[in-house]
């Protein structure tokens, strides 16, 4: 027998493992996928040769063997083969690596193969072609070179129809390669393969790894069996599961309801398999972005992976199958809203944040879900359905920071709704379109202010005085004071303010908490805006003419005790209106309540020695 020329790989192929695995593969533990995916292809062309093929067998690297192995039964390959899909990367009866593959298979012989590089420095694979011919060895080195030789004799004997491939690891990466990471990557990702998968156990027997693909099934209702597949999949038991089907690229699967309202930015995380192969447990482009109260798992056949096979092409495939998805999860919450109000009721104290983003994108949806979604008034929470049903024009304040302002001067039979959180001004302004004849109207704190009543004529000396009174003690807090009148009467003051100042607020808040470049820089831009506009950077204390205490005021000679006493209004109407405290409004709070204390404490000692003379 001849000894077999060593000859090079059409590529540089130090390279190519380089860029296998900083580049193209998340990691070296692909190297099984992309085996079971070349097992799996060669089956399907047996199949369609002569309809034979039965699956695939692992023996991993113990104490019984040294050596891994993954053999199947399916076309296998001659010699003129070997040569050519073995040694060219991406070359292959499924075109170029960069071009898209087949849609009935999975992978590419010669990019797969040369996966294995990242854990061994030897590939050996025996093949007997089902089409006929004497079966061949190729062996590959990591130096880049390959040697082709047919088997004869007992050599050929030993080799089936199909292929054998096998991998001694170097010593760092035995486990990789060991029964326990064989079992685990084998069910990772290929126990849904319509190839039967069997592992072979150190100490006999084996272990079939392959399940039904439950999720790619259609269903009415989900079973238990399902769900507990969702519950493996997103950690808790689903609120719902739905079933997902996009004729046009073979896709079928389940999108599981989240129980849990995901963190403000999480990336989607959906499990896709490609003809049973997983592709990613983290696919993030799969769905429209509204769509993230859901997880998906799916199976398809027409969707187009990238070279790595670790996520898909964006393309005209991947976006119908976006947008067909993102009508079945529409069509399920309309179906909510229109048949099952108590499960709606359930799902919209989970993700009322995401339908109010679809709300924003959807008309159809809008008017069967927007009617019951909750949204905060100055007389508590409502939802946008009992509003409009109430008549008469909707009034909305479009930040929180107006509203806190608003709320506590707002009528009981006139309130106020909250547009500051996030969507809802956007929602409010469409109202009349989900809900017809609803009347909307947005109002500021300017406009309420101005129509709250003066007092009346005849006291309007008393109120001049009490209001310079009033701004001089708030002089050294950038506040000035008006006096109103206003319901509820036991509201005693109102602390109002534009925009600009609340932005002057913490800042002087994030200045007074430490010094350094963050505290001067907080401090130019507070001086900045001072210079801008002077007057409007002063807050307003709007003290209530209705109320018991602010007239007695009026009438209090005692300046220590009239200033003490407004700056301690001031700083309880900013804490109502859930204001930042900055350093000088709490020494304002504990010099006032000192000075009153002091004051209490000499009144009772003079009242005691008076009794006693």
């Amino acid at each position: 027998m001849s000894t077999p020329e060593s000859r090079p790989f059409q590529v540089e192929l130090r390279g190519i493992v380089d860029l296998l695995s900083r580049s193209i593969y998340s990691g070296p533990r692909v190297f099984l996928r992309e085996l079971l995916q070349n097992g799996q292809d060669a089956l399907s062309a047996r199949r369609e040769h002569d309809g034979g093929g039965t699956g695939i067998r692992i023996t991993p690297v113990s104490a019984a063997s040294d050596v891994f192995r993954l053999q199947d039964d399916g076309i296998g390959l001659d010699a003129a083969e070997v040569g050519e899909l073995l040694s060219t990367v991406g070359r292959s009866s499924k075109r170029d690596l960069f071009d898209l593959p087949r849609t009935d298979r999975l992978g590419q012989f010669g990019i797969g193969l040369l996966s294995c590089f990242m854990v061994v420095d030897e590939i050996v694979v025996r093949s007997r072609s089902a089409r006929g011919g004497d079966p061949v060895e190729w062996v590959g080195r990591s130096d880049g070179t390959f040697t082709v030789r047919p088997l004869q004799g007992d050599e050929a004997d030993a080799v089936s129809t199909g292929s054998v491939v096998e991998l001694r690891p170097r010593p760092g990466d035995v486990g990789l390669l060991g029964t326990a990471t064989a079992l685990e990557l084998a069910a990772e990702y290929g126990r849904y393969l319509p190839t039967p998968i069997r592992v072979d156990l150190p100490g006999g027997g084996e272990e079939r790894i392959n399940r039904e693909p439950l999720f790619a099934e259609p269903f009415t209702r989900p079973s238990d069996a399902l769900l507990e597949l969702g519950r493996e999949l997103i950690g808790a038991q689903p609120l719902d599961a739905i079933p997902l089907s996009v004729p046009g690229t073979q896709t079928r699967g389940t999108a599981f309801v989240l129980p849990f309202a995901p963190a403000p930015g999480a990336r989607q995380a959906h499990r896709v398999h490609l003809g049973g192969m997983l592709l990613s447990e983290r696919m993030d482009d799969l769905l429209p972005d509204w769509s993230f109260f859901v997880r998906c798992v799916i199976d398809t056949k027409g969707l187009h992976p990238t070279a790595s096979r670790e996520a898909l092409i964006e393309d005209d495939a991947l976006e119908q199958t976006r947008a067909e998805l993102g009508d079945a999860l529409r069509r399920w919450v309309i179906g909510l809203a229109a048949t099952s109000p108590g499960r709606l009721a359930e799902f919209l104290a989970v993700h009322h944040q995401a339908l109010r983003s679809l709300a924003l994108h959807d008309e159809e949806l809008a008017a069967f879900i927007v009617p019951h979604l909750a949204v905060e008034t100055s007389n508590g929470v409502t939802t946008f359905g009992d509003l409009a049903r109430k008549g008469g024009v909707i009034r909305f304040a479009e930040t929180v920071d107006e509203f806190r302002q608003i709320a506590g001067i707002a009528a009981a039979d006139d309130p106020v709704v909250n547009g500051g959180y996030v969507y809802d001004a956007e929602l409010l302004r469409r109202l009349p379109e989900s809900i017809p004849g609803s009347i909307v109207q947005r109002v500021t704190v300017a406009d309420e202010l101005d129509n709250l009543a003066e007092p009346p004529l005849e006291q309007r000396e008393t109120v001049r005085r009490l209001e310079e009174r009033a701004a001089a003690a708030l002089a050294d807090l950038d506040c000035s004071a008006a006096v109103r009148a206003f319901d509820p009467a036991d509201h005693t003051a109102l602390y109002v303010a534009d925009p600009e100042v609340l932005r002057g607020l913490e800042r002087e808040k994030a200045r007074d908490a430490g010094g350094g470049f963050w505290g001067d820089m907080m401090g130019k831009l507070d001086a900045a805006a001072q210079q801008r506009s002077a007057a409007s950077a002063l807050g307003r204390l709007c003290l209530n003419w209705r109320n018991p205490l602010v007239r007695t005021l009026a009438d209090l000679d005692d300046d220590v005790v009239f200033v003490r006493t407004v700056r301690i209004l001031y700083v309880q109407s900013l804490l109502a209106g859930h204001r930042p405290l900055r350093a000088a409004d709490r020494a304002a709070l504990t010099q006032a309540m000192t000075d009153i204390v002091q004051l209490s404490v000499a009144s009772a000692s003079d009242r005691i020695q008076g009794e006693n003379a």
